[in-house]
């Protein structure tokens, strides 16, 4: 993996993120990865993905908690590129709480398979990420 990201984006805590510990809840980082991934993807496509016959649909996530997230708060979400397939390429995250920037909060994982969604089948990667990769 590459380490310096291709990607990073801030994105705000919200009072709904709490859970009944006062910290934001485990699912929410998915959340934020899922923000920050469609994010990505579309900046490196050039423009929106969405209403396309072909795209990124996730078939593995995974995040590893470190430390808590607290209300009120900016988290900042740097993205790496990972190892690659013929349809597929990993994407791994580090997660950072804007009251503590230099504490790493979480890192995560995800897989991330081109389809074409009409078939429902995988497909090449396009050359934009397959560019990123090589």
């Amino acid at each position: 993996m590459n380490k310096t990201p291709v990607f990073s984006c801030t994105l705000p805590v919200r009072w709904g993120d709490m859970d009944a510990y006062n910290h934001v809840n485990n699912t929410v980082y998915f959340r934020f990865f899922e923000e920050a991934r469609v994010q990505m993807i579309e900046q490196l496509a050039g423009g929106r993905i969405a209403g396309r016959d072909e795209g990124p649909v996730i078939i593995t996530a995974a995040c590893t908690f470190l430390r808590p997230v607290l209300y009120p708060n900016d988290v900042r979400i740097d993205c790496f590129l990972g190892e690659a397939g013929r349809s597929s390429f990993m994407t791994h995250y580090e997660l950072f709480a804007q009251s503590d920037p230099e504490q790493l909060a979480c890192t995560g994982d995800s897989k991330v398979v081109w389809v074409d969604h009409q078939q429902g089948k995988s497909v090449e990667l396009p050359d934009f990420i397959r560019q990123l990769l090589d």
